[in-house]
């Protein structure tokens, strides 16, 4: 199977993992939406990308605009949800918990929400893919709110396979990723992560957004997977 002429929604789909979906699927020849709350992110995404893309606004907190937005775009054959506030670590002593919970909101209660509102769009032999993180197996100091939300996905991505059968649902678990994710720490923060996960895992390097989109377009195009969990850590599950 292949996404020549496939109608691909990516919700998260201007920055970094899911603008790097959303161009590996239009270089398959897919029709792609991408989809962020800022009007701002879409212009600027579109400015980097080619084939056939457009882009849509969307607030997934706000759950009537969501149902509007998915009965008014129509039917679609894949949906990729990637949409996430910047990430830090953030050790207990000293976390602010209303902060912990808004970054549920969007990468939790927002990917519910969009699949609720999507799913009766997905054509037959479409798919979901959701966004974890191998962090749900292998956490380290600091990580209890991002193993937490991993967790979390993972665990809604085995439910929503088996409740929503026969449409696919899969999610890609990245490990550290350079992608501006990690916006929210200073460039000398990101590199010394970076630095100390290169030299942890089995392959040596950090991944990159390329690898990562690999992966949601394998889920994509896997006729016969569903609630999978697919590591892209550089073998991080082994070190």
């Amino acid at each position: 199977m292949n996404l020549q002429e496939a109608r691909v929604v990516i919700v998260g789909g201007s920055s970094g993992i899911g603008l790097a979906t959303a161009r590996a699927a239009a270089d398959q020849g897919a029709d792609v939406v991408i989809v962020s709350s800022r009007q701002g992110s879409i212009d600027r995404a579109l400015e980097q990308l080619d084939g056939n893309i457009t882009g849509r606004t969307l607030d997934v907190h706000d759950r009537r605009a969501v149902t509007t937005f998915f009965a008014e775009l129509g039917p679609c054959d894949h949906l990729a949800y990637t949409a996430g506030e910047p990430l830090t670590l953030t050790p207990l002593a000293g976390m602010d918990i209303d902060k912990a919970r808004e970054f549920f909101q969007v990468r939790f209660f927002g990917a519910l929400t969009v699949v609720s509102a999507a799913a009766a769009t997905i054509r037959t032999g479409g798919s979901v893919t959701l966004t974890s993180g191998s962090a749900r197996t292998r956490p380290g100091a600091g990580w209890s709110l991002g193993a937490s939300i991993s967790g979390a996905v993972t665990s809604l991505t085995k439910a929503l396979a088996v409740e929503l059968a026969p449409l696919r649902v899969n999610c890609v678990e990245p490990g550290i990723i350079r992608s501006p994710l990690w916006s929210g720490m200073s460039l000398d923060e990101q590199q010394q992560m970076f630095d100390q996960q290169a030299e942890a895992v089995p392959l040596g390097r950090v991944g990159e957004v390329d690898d990562v989109a690999r992966a949601f377009l394998y889920a994509m195009t896997q006729t016969f997977s569903s609630g999978a969990s697919i590591p892209v850590d550089g073998g991080a599950l082994l070190a």
